[in-house]
């Protein structure tokens, strides 16, 4: 039976356009994405949307709340946690970078789950962020209308960048048309918070234990990209959303890259460290 891997159609031909020259690579854009977690009997549970059938990017896979970085995550805000020096080193890019980069994880969680990893105070996390008052500034920042510096500020919040973890790191094929360099995060549910579909991409959220979501994937019931499912599996060997979050600083944030090669007339797709996503492509047929 197949699994769900998430695979365009469009990929062979990409692929071979890539190789011979036709194709030229565009710019990965940067974007965050975060694995939120919360505890329950079974062990802890990881909160998903599935984006929408018609979404031209990964249309109907499951996905975590995230997005791309809007240049004004690197305006001023107020910071609680470690520094952004510390976040600079972490990610491997310069401070202006690593503050857009966390910023954009907590505005994207907010902006698509309703959940805000920020307070009032360095040591606190806001509460119950539904009403209507907050739905006005959720859909201001969704339109752009608002920057989340202006948000956080109106507000009298600080971001609270230590409920974060830098879990891992990966870069969008050069073959697609659409490139990210994303950086997964982990966090967990702030007591009082709870999560909803606010998302305009999404059509259904879900919240599921890692082992659950993986078999589902394994018999081909969920659909999932690469890096969804290699998270997933990561994530089953902890049983708290503490114990998770202490693991983050400790993962490797080497970043993966798909490659695609030519081998006795077939084209190979692999993911470093990840042989499972291993694709062979005869010339004109169907991947394996």
């Amino acid at each position: 039976m197949a699994n769900g891997q998430w695979y365009p159609p469009e990929w062979p031909d990409r692929i071979r356009a890539l190789a011979d020259g036709s194709l030229t690579p565009v710019a990965p854009k940067r974007a965050a994405t975060v694995m939120l977690l919360r505890d329950t009997e079974a062990g802890p549970a990881v909160h998903m949307l599935r984006r929408r059938a018609s979404m031209a990017f990964a249309g109907g896979a499951y996905a975590y709340p995230g997005g791309g970085v809007d240049p004004r995550d690197e305006h001023p805000v107020r910071w609680a946690g470690p520094t952004r020096a510390w976040w600079a080193a972490r990610l491997g890019v310069d401070e202006a970078a690593a503050q857009a980069i966390v910023c954009a994880a907590v505005r994207e969680t907010y902006e698509e789950a309703g959940v805000l990893l920020a307070g009032p105070t360095d040591d606190s996390v806001v509460g119950d962020t539904t009403g209507e008052d907050w739905e006005a500034d959720r859909a201001a920042l969704v339109a752009r209308d608002l920057s989340f510096a202006e948000f956080l500020d109106r507000r009298g919040l600080a971001l609270r960048s230590d409920l974060l973890g830098a879990w891992t790191r990966w870069i969008t094929p050069e073959f697609e048309p659409r490139r990210y360099d994303t950086w997964f995060f982990v966090a967990a549910l702030p007591e009082g918070q709870r999560t909803r579909n606010a998302s305009t991409e999404a059509d259904r959220a879900v919240w599921i234990r890692p082992t659950e979501a993986a078999a589902s994937y394994d018999k081909g019931e969920l659909l999932m990209m690469p890096p969804t499912i290699a998270t997933l599996r990561q994530l089953t060997g902890y049983d708290s959303a503490a114990e998770a979050l202490a693991a983050a600083p400790g993962r490797d944030l080497t970043a993966v890259l798909a490659q695609a090669r030519l081998d006795d007339g077939e084209i190979v797709l692999s993911w470093p460290g990840h042989d499972e996503f291993t694709k062979h492509i005869p010339t004109g047929g169907a991947p394996a």
